[in-house]
């Protein structure tokens, strides 16, 4: 008889993380018009059974994390929910699990997305859209976000990091990268359309350049300033329009699109609503993907209907991206098509980089270090 022979996984060691009783978090002080963001100490939550706790090293500063501090977009505040620390592109460590928890260990590598979980059992859960689902729990806004180092979120909702992937690179991804990627797939574009991105050298439309060029559009870019100009182009843009040089931007676009104008059109910045019907220009079939947001009760966007009928236009709007969609942008950052855009700020630095923010004066993304401490 055969012997048979049994060849046992070793078990692995899990970590021991020592955790802090408190933790540093960017705090909003006197929210709306006025707020300013402190660094502050906040105590470190409890992860419930179904939880984790996971310890981030950087977080992503995002222009909604502006809106979310003004009030200024129809959502119910943050003081209404409790919370003092908006962010929502967090990626970290996994320092403790819940007693039911079985997806992750300590050790591992997890993001924090937008949303810190929906009900994942309505039909836009099932179908697709769970971004829209009408319980989804939104970070930053609803529960404690990405601007505080240590945050508890339901095991099934952090995204794994993948080796390869810089958490510096992965926190926008778990936003700006995700929220690109959804809004390119949603856009039914194929390999060689042309597809600008008004005001496309910010977080989000850097990242949608990148993702249109590794799907094989072409990506064009407006924008203004020298060092946007450099970012643009580095990142792989095929055209940079500067609004403020050109003399008419709207027909430099439609001259770099054959001459007769772009197939997408994705506006990251609320002010682009305003031309974004012109860039289309004579292209049949062409669609709009409305992502950034306006100021509510700023602005009404449309055209009459002779131009979207005799134009065959499509008007969308995307949300930010599913957990699936994370992974997506993940795997393109692993095989190196998105990479860093982000200048890193130490953490007593927050105050400093979110009011740069507020003033638009960032190429690409910031991200904040938790670990780094300038003096």
């Amino acid at each position: 008889m055969a012997s048979i022979e049994f060849i046992m996984n070793p078990v692995r060691e899990e970590p021991h993380f020592e955790i802090p009783s408190h933790c540093k978090a960017g705090v909003v002080v006197n929210e709306g018009p006025n707020f300013r963001v402190e660094v502050q100490m906040v105590p470190v939550p409890e992860p419930g059974p179904e939880d984790v706790l996971v310890r981030l090293n950087f977080t992503g500063i995002c222009s909604s994390d502006i809106h979310v501090m003004k009030g200024d977009i129809g959502m119910p505040p943050m003081s209404k929910f409790g919370v003092r620390s908006p962010g929502h592109e967090g990626a970290g460590i996994v320092v403790k699990i819940g007693a039911n928890v079985k997806n992750l260990r300590p050790g591992d590598r997890a993001g924090i997305k937008p949303l810190m979980d929906t009900c994942g059992s309505c039909h836009l859960c099932w179908d697709q859209k769970e971004t829209y689902c009408k319980s989804a729990i939104h970070t930053g806004l609803m529960t404690a976000g990405t601007y505080q180092q240590y945050l508890v979120s339901p095991a099934r909702y952090v995204t794994p990091i993948p080796d390869g992937v810089p958490d510096e690179i992965a926190a926008p991804i778990m936003c700006s990268a995700s929220t690109m990627y959804r809004a390119l797939v949603d856009s039914n574009l194929k390999a060689g359309s042309w597809v600008v991105f008004p005001g496309g050298a910010g977080g989000v439309g850097i990242q949608g350049v990148q993702l249109a060029k590794a799907m094989g559009m072409r990506p064009i870019v407006v924008d203004t300033g020298s060092e946007k100009r450099a970012l643009s182009l580095k990142m792989g843009a095929e055209a940079f329009v500067d609004f403020k040089d050109t003399k008419d931007p709207v027909e430099a676009v439609i001259e770099v699109a054959d001459n007769i104008g772009v197939h997408g059109v994705f506006i990251t910045a609320p002010a682009a609503y305003k031309t974004a019907f012109e860039l289309v220009g004579q292209r049949v079939g062409a669609v709009i993907m409305c992502i950034g947001i306006p100021t509510k009760g700023s602005m009404i966007f449309g055209v009459e209907p002779q131009d979207y009928i005799f134009k065959n236009l499509t008007i969308k709007g995307s949300l930010v991206g599913s957990r699936s969609d994370t992974v997506a942008a993940l795997e393109f950052a692993k095989r190196g098509l998105l990479k860093q855009i982000s200048e890193v700020y130490p953490i007593n630095r927050l105050p400093e980089a979110v009011e740069k923010l507020r003033k638009g004066q960032v190429a690409g993304r910031v991200v904040i270090d938790f670990n780094w401490e300038e003096y």
